[in-house]
């Protein structure tokens, strides 16, 4: 695997984890009793994106090297699994 497509495997897991992540954690502004006028009552009373991005990462690391473990060095892919539809 080039370093291209490893970057752009990252940035696919990056983004799936971060909305797996984002909710962790999240009390709405009506759940505070703090309720800004002129945003949504379920919006977050204190997002903490910094540590949701952090998280993210660590998260997103922790996945990209389990795939390139699988895939580089134990050498399983995607022609590896069975082929459940016949050839037309």
């Amino acid at each position: 695997m080039g370093w291209v497509t490893g970057l752009a495997i990252f940035f696919v897991i990056w983004w799936t984890v971060l909305f797996a992540v984002l909710p962790f954690g999240v009390r709405s502004q009506i759940e505070e009793g703090e309720v800004v006028p002129g945003s949504a009552d379920g919006a977050p009373a204190q997002p903490r994106m910094l540590r949701k991005i952090i998280q993210t990462t660590i998260v997103s690391l922790i996945v990209f090297a389990l795939y390139y473990l699988v895939t580089e060095i134990i050498g399983i892919g995607v022609d590896d699994l069975p082929n459940f539809v016949p050839n037309v």
